[in-house]
């Protein structure tokens, strides 16, 4: 299994395919598949059996794309960056920006 630098919640930029230049927040991620699902990205529609839930139809939702494709977004100027990782002076490791050095993680 292979670490990835995306988490659920962080906001991305796509940088290939059909959506490519769209912004949006990961919605989950999947670090075994090395894919994502990002808000109102590569959308698709799928047939939906009524329930008595839901009403029965096509509905259209996100499809994951590989996370190759996604670059964090910096929090400074909202262009694509890569990801580095640091150490606090009290021992917690987290993820900054490369272009800004602004820490990712809250």
């Amino acid at each position: 299994m292979s670490s990835m630098n995306v988490k659920k919640g962080d906001r991305v930029v796509v940088l290939a395919g059909k959506d490519k230049g769209k912004k949006g927040e990961v919605l989950s991620a999947s670090p075994k598949d090395n894919r994502v699902v990002v808000q109102g990205v590569n959308m698709v529609k799928r047939h939906q059996r009524p329930t008595p839930s839901h009403p029965g139809g096509i509905v259209e939702k996100e499809a994951s794309i590989h996370v190759s494709n996604v670059a964090h977004i910096d929090p400074k100027d909202d262009k694509p960056t890569r990801i580095g990782i640091k150490i606090l002076d009290d021992g917690r490791k987290v993820r900054v920006a490369r272009r800004s050095g602004e820490v990712i993680d809250r």
